[in-house]
């Protein structure tokens, strides 16, 4: 479930709002063990992953480093070929 958890500081351009929450939501599901919750506990998941997604931008607007921005097409690629040569 986390696989789709990717690093989000230090690329050009900057994460977006939506990747935020996608990465918190994938977080909440992790820790709940619910992909979908319940009626009786949709308000608490939803809330998490508000909660979550807000910590997560305040970190990212928090960090620093003397490391060029990291390209998305560049790392994307790496991550195709790591696939190929696990997977064939």
């Amino acid at each position: 479930m986390c696989r789709n958890i990717k690093t989000l500081f230090n690329f050009e351009p900057p994460a977006t709002d939506d990747e935020i929450h996608a990465s918190a939501l994938q977080f909440v599901r992790k820790l709940s063990g619910f992909n979908k919750p319940s009626a009786a506990n949709q308000a608490a998941f939803d809330r998490a992953v508000h909660d979550v997604a807000h910590v997560a931008q305040h970190l990212l607007a928090s960090l620093q480093t003397q490391a060029p921005a990291r390209d998305r097409e560049v790392e994307a690629e790496k991550a195709r070929a790591r696939n190929r040569a696990r997977f064939g």
